[in-house]
């Protein structure tokens, strides 16, 4: 990803952001960044607006309506992923506050290791996908380099 010719944006002024962002990386990951942008509104109506904890409380007929629904790319695994990040997520702001409260316990850490711990805590969040996701909300990042 050649993020240098964009301007990173800001931290997300809501949980539901970071929630949003995360889904985006998760969804962004093995498919075009184009396509899961023009399906965007549909992704946000089947995710409750990105509402963590109504997001948290979906269950198997909330599953099974999304793996129908054409507004969206529907692959069971990373529905399944983004209810379960949704879960994660309500954990760690119970835990710490907000996320991104949760997200300053990790400052002390290298880049790597924060990649690592948000790999380990959330789903479908590979190596490409956390550190798009920590560019996104706005946090350091090192100069991306394909490998």
């Amino acid at each position: 990803m050649a993020h240098e010719h964009r301007k990173q944006p800001g931290k997300p002024a809501s949980d539901s952001s970071y929630f949003e962002e995360m889904t985006k990386a998760v969804f962004r990951s093995g498919f075009s960044w184009q396509v899961i942008e023009n399906k965007w509104p549909g992704f946000d109506k089947a995710f409750a607006g990105f509402d963590i904890d109504a997001v948290a409380n979906f269950d198997e007929r909330d599953f099974e309506r999304l793996v129908q629904d054409e507004a969206i790319v529907r692959n069971g695994r990373k529905i399944q992923a983004t209810i379960d990040n949704a879960r994660a997520m309500q954990a760690l702001i119970d835990e710490h506050g907000s996320f991104r409260a949760y997200l300053r316990t990790l400052d002390e850490l290298d880049y790597a290791k924060r990649a690592k711990e948000l790999q380990k805590q959330f789903g479908f969040l590979g190596r490409t996908g956390a550190f798009t996701f920590l560019w996104f909300v706005g946090e350091p990042v090192p100069e991306w380099e394909e490998r």
